[in-house]
């Protein structure tokens, strides 16, 4: 291999070792502040969401096709439907709405 991928490896786990290390070195004693507590607790919820959202509606190619997929997802879950069901439920309704606007196009 050439010497720039094995730099390139060393700096990623760098950097990697170094955002799981440093929290810990910072924040030796447990922290008291209820504001930051809450704050943290959120932290994994907005990040996960501000990931997910965009690729919901962008991963289809079509603004139709991925909302009909989002709605169906939403009101299977919103019932207690196991995981597995919603996603195969949700990637179904998306793709039936592909192969039917098409039908309806002018």
């Amino acid at each position: 291999m050439n010497l720039n991928v094995w730099v390139y490896i060393a700096i990623m786990a760098g950097v990697t070792y170094l955002i799981r290390m440093v929290p810990f070195t910072v924040f030796r004693k447990k922290i008291k502040s209820r504001y930051i507590n809450d704050f943290l607790y959120y932290i994994p919820y907005a990040v996960l969401s501000a990931m997910t959202v965009p690729a919901v509606f962008f991963s289809t190619g079509d603004l139709i096709t991925a909302s009909v997929g989002t709605v169906v997802a939403i009101i299977l879950a919103y019932f207690g439907l196991p995981l597995i069901a919603v996603a195969l439920s949700a990637s179904a309704a998306a793709y039936v709405t592909g192969l039917v606007i098409p039908l309806f196009a002018v």
